[in-house]
């Protein structure tokens, strides 16, 4: 039998989908509201992330991390991408023209993405769900079961207890997912992307670039001092034999595609590759569960949006199940959760297909493709409104918005 009093939520997951989504309905919810994260990772005494990499925010994420008074906790290692440079070419190219550049505003004065460590911004958010009073169970989440009354769940160490609504925000590979039936629908691209952080002589003025090179983009997005995460995407073999190289070699292939614009560079972590793939869940939610971020849909890094998409489901899912509440509704009903899943499925799916396309567009080596590409990002460059169009619409400000991409509080 359940020992706990009911929960209103139970989020599984307490990562970078989990944490900003308990903080959600912390807000619309009230104080009043039993919330709860389920993680393992809460089992240490002190729970600090050991996620070394960093990752692009766009505009409105950090608007909804504003909203939800964490931003200024994080602000400070929060480097702004100021401008934003796009080359396609070949490695050996002595010369790498830009085809398309982006100045770095969606609005007078607010950059259109941050860069920020992702363990500052989940030690953050760890914080502020003690302070605000959500639950951190020392748990994940071993079966569930679903009813009209409530869902009732059995943890890994064997409590039981209940909540009107279980969110799965458990990873690609979601368990939660898998035990509620539904399937997805995805594929390998046989890349993996190696993530590091390299430091250089001269500074990089918030300044991201995106090589696009026949085996894949490589990106150098802006730490802040003289550092930049580097999104390097190769075969997954090559990958597996550039990371088994000696340190030195490792650094030649490096700085042959990195080029010398910001002098010399240095590797300043422990490398590591991420396979990559597209996947996508047939289904948004279950009966009184709702997936988010990975746990419903994985996207190629090629734009940098994977984590936005994935906090876009959190404000679309939180502003539903405000919403519903403050009518008196089941926050955990059929009506809601649809709801959710037809504000989320059209835009992920829009956004899977055209990284896919990017990813199999620019990978052709073919100097006839090669061309007619690079005519069209030549195109785009010379249309400042379609450009404008492109960085709201990668900003998740663009069209009908949740509160919380609007900075809005819910």
């Amino acid at each position: 039998m359940p020992t706990r009093a009911p929960y209103d939520v139970l989020v599984a997951g307490g990562g970078l989908a989990g944490l900003p989504l308990a903080l959600a309905l912390r807000q619309g919810l009230g104080a009043s509201a039993r919330i709860a994260i389920a993680d393992p990772a809460f089992a240490a005494p002190e729970v600090h992330s050991t996620d070394m990499r960093a990752s692009a925010f766009a505009a409105g994420a950090r608007r909804l991390f504003e909203a939800l008074g964490v931003w200024e906790r994080v602000a400070g290692e929060a480097q702004p991408m100021l401008a934003m440079e796009i080359t396609d070419s070949k490695l050996g190219d002595a010369a790498r023209p830009v085809f398309l550049s982006f100045d770095g505003e969606v609005e007078p004065g607010e950059p259109f993405a941050h860069m920020v460590p992702n363990a500052v911004l989940q030690d953050a958010m760890t914080e502020a769900a003690r302070e605000r009073g959500i639950d951190l169970l020392p748990a994940g989440v071993a079966r569930f079961s679903a009813g009209p009354a409530g869902t009732r769940i059995t943890l890994t160490d064997g409590e039981e207890v209940t909540a009107s609504l279980l969110c799965a925000c458990d990873g690609a590979r979601s368990k939660l997912r898998a035990l509620a039936g539904i399937g997805v629908v995805g594929w390998s691209y046989r890349q993996s992307a190696i993530v590091l952080t390299v430091g250089h002589e001269r500074p990089h003025g918030g300044k991201a670039i995106e090589h696009f090179l026949p085996a894949g983009p490589f990106a150098i997005l802006p730490l802040t001092g003289n550092r930049s995460s580097i999104v390097w995407t190769e075969s997954t073999e090559t990958a597996k034999s550039l990371l088994s190289l000696p340190r030195i070699l490792l650094h030649d292939e490096l700085e042959r595609r990195f080029g010398l614009e910001f002098g010399a560079i240095e590797i300043l972590d422990e490398p590591k590759a991420f396979p990559l793939g597209f996947q996508m869940a047939r289904a948004f939610v279950g009966e009184r569960l709702a997936l988010v971020g990975d746990a419903a849909h994985t996207i190629h890094p090629i734009a940098g949006q994977g984590i936005n998409m994935g906090l876009r489901d959190v404000a679309a899912l939180a502003e539903a199940v405000t919403d519903a509440a403050r009518l008196g509704l089941d926050i955990g009903g059929e009506g809601v959760l649809e709801r959710y899943q037809r504000w989320r499925r059209f835009d992920t799916l829009t956004m899977g297909v055209a990284t896919d396309g990017l990813n199999r567009l620019f990978g052709v080596r073919s100097d006839v493709v090669r061309l007619v590409r690079d005519v069209g990002l030549g195109l785009v460059e010379r249309l400042p409104t379609l450009k404008s169009f492109f960085i709201r619409d990668a900003a998740g400000i663009a069209g009908a918005a949740p509160r919380l991409l609007r900075g809005e509080a819910l």
